[in-house]
């Protein structure tokens, strides 16, 4: 398993650039990035072996293109209708926002574009557990799933499931352009819940969630191509940048939030 790592790093952060924005333009399920092959397939999956610093990379870039394009077009959206932002900078959200949001909204969202037979079952019980919170009842809900999607890995018992019909499988090649984009509109759509609209029109809806619609093409793109666990800790990484600069701020520049 070590080995994988290193293959993941022998790969230039361009080429996965250019790869990805083929791969929007043309959602399919292969070729693989190198350093992901189906053998193993479960552990993989959800230990890709991606280095760190690769997917800082990928973070950076998602920051960068929301700070300086997409993040200006969503906070004039959000001053012309009247919408404000639901973070209490005074109580940031860490444990939401660094592991409950990217295990809950990866399953729901993403985890069955490669494992569409589990969706059945899956999509359901995570959309309970993302509605539920970070409650007892949600977390054990939210337990409850992964003991299920690991326990042929925790019982040591040999990966086995029962393969869709070939023409379904087919069926589901052909429609997951429009699965890939519909999730990504999807996962973007419930971040409206981060702001009070206070009767915002609807057309400016999408403009207040561009951020989230990039980073959910690009985690989708992630979870195809490397693996669940690879998108679970670049979503994370990524909800992390932001908070670190308000609690900095809060911490090492506390005139500057009482002045705004």
């Amino acid at each position: 398993m070590p080995q994988l790592a290193g293959r993941a790093r022998g790969t230039r952060f361009r080429d996965e650039l250019r790869d990805f924005l083929r791969f929007i333009v043309r959602p399919r399920f292969g070729p693989r990035l190198p350093g992901r092959h189906a053998i193993s397939g479960w552990w993989e999956d959800w230990f890709p072996g991606l280095s760190v610093g690769r997917l800082l990379k990928w973070a950076l870039f998602l920051w960068a293109v929301n700070l300086v394009f997409l993040g200006p077009i969503a906070v004039a959206a959000a001053g012309a209708g009247g919408a404000t932002h639901r973070l209490n900078i005074n109580n940031i959200p860490w444990l939401a926002a660094l592991v409950w949001a990217p295990i809950v909204e990866e399953l729901v969202f993403r985890y069955g574009l490669r494992r569409i037979g589990a969706a059945w079952w899956l999509v359901p019980a995570a959309v309970a557990a993302m509605i539920t919170g970070a409650t007892w009842s949600g977390i054990l809900l939210l337990a409850g799933i992964l003991v299920v999607c690991w326990l042929p890995y925790l019982a040591r018992l040999p990966y086995t499931r029962r393969p869709l019909a070939w023409r379904y499988r087919l069926m589901y090649r052909r429609c997951f352009p429009w699965v890939f984009h519909l999730a990504s509109l999807l996962f973007a759509a419930v971040h409206l819940y981060n702001f009070n609209l206070h009767g915002t029109p609807w057309w400016l809806f999408p403009l207040l969630v561009l951020p989230q619609w990039l980073t959910g093409l690009v985690l989708g793109w992630l979870r195809v191509k490397r693996g669940i666990g690879a998108s679970m800790l670049l979503h994370g990484m990524f909800n992390g940048g932001p908070l670190l600069v308000v609690w900095l701020i809060l911490n090492l520049a506390p005139d500057m939030v009482n002045a705004l």
